[in-house]
């Protein structure tokens, strides 16, 4: 069943940037991460932004996921402008919006997998009954039914990942924002966390942009290919 959060036609339009600008730094010091960056996903588009470091893909994803702001132009989710919303909305833009994955994992050390995977639903105000059916769900979906209670330091790296993923996906949010998600690991775990991944956006008609610099994990997962270079899209 698609998520409630789904968008609901590949005609709309999901994410749009228009003159999208990112600097740091001062005037006379300032380096510009993204430059003018104009483009349109559509509602369950898998998408690939592709590039070498340093070439503003991950600043992108940052700007979509409202981790950071714009120095110009503007980046729309949903036809909202992320740049007007407080603080608050931006946390519930990442509670219920968008999904994030990090190639790093982030999982906290001292909880299990699943109180890993109940965390966001903690901040979206769920019942404690609510929070535990949701997040055994996910685990068992991403072939983790039997480590529900393993704490980090007891799981392997495809583990890791694959906890990540159902923390990312708990709240069934329409837009997936994957960076680098198999960066850290090996071909052979990477391949299987991928299939998972994928599996899911099949499954839930999600919105998938993909931060990576692998042609062939771009090419297996996306319908379309975006390439940036220099803070610029040139195709």
């Amino acid at each position: 069943m698609p998520s409630p959060n789904s968008a609901s036609s590949r005609d709309e339009v999901t994410v749009r940037t228009i003159d999208l600008l990112k600097s740091y730094g001062t005037a006379s010091t300032a380096v510009h991460a993204l430059r003018g960056v104009s483009l349109d996903i559509r509602g369950g588009e898998r998408v690939a932004l592709l590039g070498k470091s340093g070439s503003g893909k991950s600043t992108l994803l940052n700007l979509i996921a409202g981790l950071d702001r714009p120095s110009g132009g503007s980046v729309q989710v949903n036809d909202r402008d992320l740049a007007r919303l407080s603080r608050n909305q931006l946390a519930r833009h990442r509670l219920t919006t968008v999904g994030i994955i990090f190639q790093s994992f982030n999982l906290i050390p001292s909880r299990t997998a699943l109180e890993n995977v109940e965390l966001p639903m903690v901040f979206a105000g769920r019942t404690r009954k609510e929070r535990r059916a949701a997040a055994r769900q996910m685990l068992e979906e991403v072939g983790l039914g039997e480590r529900l209670h393993h704490h980090p330091g007891e799981l392997s790296a495809g583990e890791h990942q694959r906890v990540a993923i159902a923390r990312a996906l708990v709240n069934r949010p329409a837009i997936l924002l994957a960076d680098e998600p198999t960066g850290n690991l090996d071909s052979a775990t990477a391949s299987e966390v991928i299939e998972v991944l994928m599996a899911h956006v099949r499954r839930q008609s999600n919105t998938l942009i993909l931060v990576t610099h692998d042609e062939e994990l771009a090419g297996r997962c996306a319908d379309r290919i975006l390439r940036l270079r220099d803070g610029q899209l040139v195709s």
